[in-house]
């Protein structure tokens, strides 16, 4: 038995019902035993989670700050002014047991130049389908092949600019290439490391529930 209530809030849910996964009201009673453990363990370990959650956010932001805080510091130290929170940064404890990385990662796409960038290789692989040597066709073919949304790996088509190829119009290409990438967004991290032992490698200190 169940009562249709899909707009139910934990306010409006009648004493001795349970609300199902469709926003249903399910009478209490019959719920088995083991449906309603794992409901109380679910909600108990989320409950515990959150405030680690917001703990890592604020940890997050503060390493930030501190971090581009030592910089400026550092900055001034020359007369030197620093803008904006760019760049990779590495920092040491004075002992060198620990290491502290600023990674900053920024997403790229291609702008409408990358069709003329396509055209100009496509003439190339046209004239040099002869000679060119099947490798070299299956990689344009990889890089320029666009994934389940559509969408073509920006690091597969750049890696094409490794290439030295002399004809002019693969040289106008890739420089098209470089020209048509756009910078869509950034992501920031803060990464840290231990030494291990007294050797020069370190393991991360990690803040990821599942590298723990």
């Amino acid at each position: 038995m169940s009562i249709n209530a899909t707009s139910n809030t934990k306010a409006t849910i009648p004493a001795g019902f349970w609300e199902d996964a469709r926003g249903a009201l399910i009478p209490e009673s019959v719920i088995k035993p083991v449906d309603k453990e794992r409901d109380a363990l679910v909600k108990s370990l989320v409950e515990r989670a959150k405030p680690l959650q917001e703990a890592l956010l604020k940890f997050k932001v503060d390493a930030f700050a501190d971090i581009q805080a030592l910089i400026d510091l550092s900055a001034e130290q020359y007369g030197a002014k620093v803008g904006g929170r760019k760049g990779n940064v590495t920092m040491y404890s004075f002992n060198g047991r620990y290491k502290v990385v600023r990674a900053m990662q920024e997403s790229i796409a291609f702008d409408e130049r990358i069709q003329a960038a396509k055209a100009l290789i496509d003439a190339c692989v046209a004239e040099w389908t002869q000679d060119a040597r099947p490798e070299l066709l299956a990689i344009i073919d990889r890089a320029f092949s666009a994934d389940k949304a559509g969408e073509i790996n920006p690091a597969r088509v750049l890696s094409l600019r490794r290439y030295e190829i002399t004809d002019p119009r693969w040289i106008e290409a890739m420089s098209a290439l470089s020209e048509a990438v756009q910078v869509v967004g950034s992501k920031s991290y803060i990464r840290l490391y231990e030494r291990i032992g007294d050797t020069d490698q370190y393991r991360p200190i990690s803040l990821d529930i599942a590298g723990v």
